[in-house]
């Protein structure tokens, strides 16, 4: 056997080190070459006369508070949906799972005229909830926002979700459960814990999705205007340079959550690697 010399594998360290470092400058400059282009193409005075006016930022507080409305609904909804599918507890499976990756495969265009059926006047459900109160439960008002929003958001919450708590041994719940924590109890102790990282990050992807939706909201919720229509809006009206100060607001609001999201769920999956590592 030939023996190699004692500063190649260092050499090789290095090598791999460099070009580890040279493949992600590359992916970081091609992935933000549009967001760096973005800041090129704005000035600070045109920020301030864009969004200093009177009213300028109403867009931004509909977005928030819809996609937040929307975020705990997928909460709400889609955890108890997501675990009952990664443990197989729901009979046909499948077909859940296809319903749920029915809206992805979808145009959202597509998706926000299928919900004229359903909250606008066409449709039973819309009708009988228009009966209730027009302008809550209509079209073009706060909720049909956040139906919009959940409908093209919701999907990659769930498959998320499912494939996080699919992870989870499920005898470690059984274990809780045989030293006196009840279903509940252990799910909140055992499962979500373990689960946590993959949830952050299904819920940074819904919440960037949310925050971005178009197609839907275009067709079913006009007004009040977020900030995605805010930005086709102004592009309409007055071109690049009305647009850019929004388009450039809604990567400020949406961006945050979902890096903190990824920067914490990494470390966590780094904590637990560690922890296996020692034992």
């Amino acid at each position: 056997m030939i023996a190699l010399p004692s500063r190649l594998p260092r050499l090789l360290g290095t090598v791999a080190g460099v070009a580890s470092v040279l493949i992600a400058v590359i992916v970081w400059l091609v992935l933000l070459g549009p967001f760096a282009a973005l800041l090129a193409q704005i000035s600070p005075h045109a920020i301030r006369a864009t969004l200093g006016a009177p009213g300028a930022l109403d867009p931004l507080w509909t977005s928030l508070e819809a996609s937040a409305v929307a975020l705990v609904s997928m909460i709400l909804l889609g955890t108890p949906l997501s675990y009952l599918l990664a443990r197989g507890r729901l009979p046909a499976p499948r077909l859940v799972e296809a319903g749920v990756i029915l809206p992805l495969l979808m145009p959202p265009l597509v998706i926000g005229l299928l919900l004229i059926f359903v909250i606008g006047r066409t449709g039973f459900p819309g009708a009988a909830l228009s009966d209730i109160n027009p302008n809550v439960f209509g079209v073009n008002t706060f909720f049909a926002l956040v139906v919009a929003e959940f409908y093209e958001a919701a999907p990659y919450y769930v498959l998320s979700a499912t494939a996080a708590f699919a992870t989870v041994d499920a005898r470690l719940e059984t274990d809780a459960q045989l030293l006196g924590d009840r279903p509940a109890a252990a799910f909140a102790k055992v499962t979500i814990p373990l689960a946590a990282p993959g949830l952050a990050a299904g819920l940074a992807i819904s919440w960037a999705r949310a925050m971005a939706a178009f197609g839907a909201v275009l067709i079913v919720a006009y007004n009040p205007a977020g900030l995605p229509l805010q930005i086709d809006t102004s592009f309409i009206e007055n071109g690049l340079s009305g647009s850019m100060p929004y388009a450039l607001l809604l990567v400020v609001a949406a961006l945050p959550l979902p890096l903190l999201a990824f920067l914490w769920a990494a470390r966590a999956r780094a904590r637990s690697a560690s922890t296996a590592a020692g034992l």
